[in-house]
């Protein structure tokens, strides 16, 4: 079985509608070329960082203008779409950074909300506090496809392998990992983190991302992905607005997990004691 896939790769900024018309026309283009599922980043409809609080402008699911344009589209160029995420409002203190999943039919077929968030502090002050203002999730998604069954992520869950493991036993050969990855830690992380993903669970793994720099000055790293069950990079969208696509013959994931079955070879142990902090020195402070 073929698959054709895109990954969009959009610079968002503070202001919904530019956005939401850009990766529109983006999707568009690429269904022209044959794409037969879309996959959208991270924020992609709206993003800023000031200081380190993130700004993407939530909103009801009912009343986010990404959901009516992208599931009409969806369903008049009839392809599978992906919103690698939009900042909604639940009507808690905190928002969710929601994925959708949408049919060909224009139906969400899924929603998966983020799970790990990014609060990191970068070498040179750069720092992230996801976590004020997100609340996390707590359920890992598979999205039903006409392809099988995909497992959903977002960005910084990429580096928490136990996820991706528990998606690919539970029947995922897909991984979607939507990012607005930092230049920083993408320039160090982002192929090798993305690569190793795809070969440790014998899955295809589409990743779209931001790129550019925002208007605040903080840079995402760009380099939207599609790789194979073995590890290959089957195209890279490199670090302008654009996408990556590639036609995926999804059969790779068996002869990958034939080869290498490590999915079947999973065993229980126990966790390591904690060990007990050493014995101070007489005299030391």
């Amino acid at each position: 079985m073929r698959l054709t896939v895109a990954c969009i790769q959009n610079s968002a900024q503070s202001e919904i509608v530019p956005n939401l018309e850009e990766t529109a026309t983006l999707t568009r283009q690429a269904a022209s070329e044959g794409a037969q599922f879309v996959c959208l980043p991270e924020y992609f409809s709206c993003l800023d960082v000031i200081g380190n609080m993130l700004l993407a402008h939530p909103l009801p699911e009912d009343e986010h203008p990404a959901l009516p344009l992208f599931t009409g589209l969806a369903r008049d160029l009839k392809i599978q779409v992906l919103l690698g995420s939009l900042a909604i409002d639940t009507g808690g203190e905190k928002f969710v950074n929601r994925s959708f999943m949408i049919s060909d039919t224009g139906e969400i077929t899924a929603r998966y909300d983020k799970i790990h968030l990014f609060d990191v502090d970068l070498p040179g002050g750069e720092s992230y506090r996801e976590s004020a203002s997100v609340a996390p999730g707590d359920q890992a998604v598979l999205a039903p496809t006409p392809w099988g069954p995909l497992g959903m992520s977002i960005c910084y869950d990429l580096r928490f392998p136990r996820l991706y493991r528990a998606l690919a036993q539970a029947g995922a050969g897909m991984l979607t990992v939507p990012a607005a990855f930092t230049k920083t830690t993408g320039e160090a992380h982002w192929h090798v983190l993305m690569r190793a993903r795809a070969i440790e669970n014998g899955c295809f793994v589409f990743a779209p991302s931001q790129y550019g720099v925002h208007a605040s000055g903080s840079a995402c790293f760009g380099h939207s992905l599609i790789v194979d069950p073995w590890g290959r990079v089957l195209d890279d969208a490199g670090e302008e607005a654009g996408y990556a696509l590639a036609e995926c013959d999804l059969d790779e994931v068996g002869k990958a997990r034939g080869m290498i079955a490590s999915l079947q070879h999973d065993r229980d142990f126990a966790a390591p004691e904690i060990a007990a902090p050493p014995l101070q020195a007489v005299g030391a402070e």
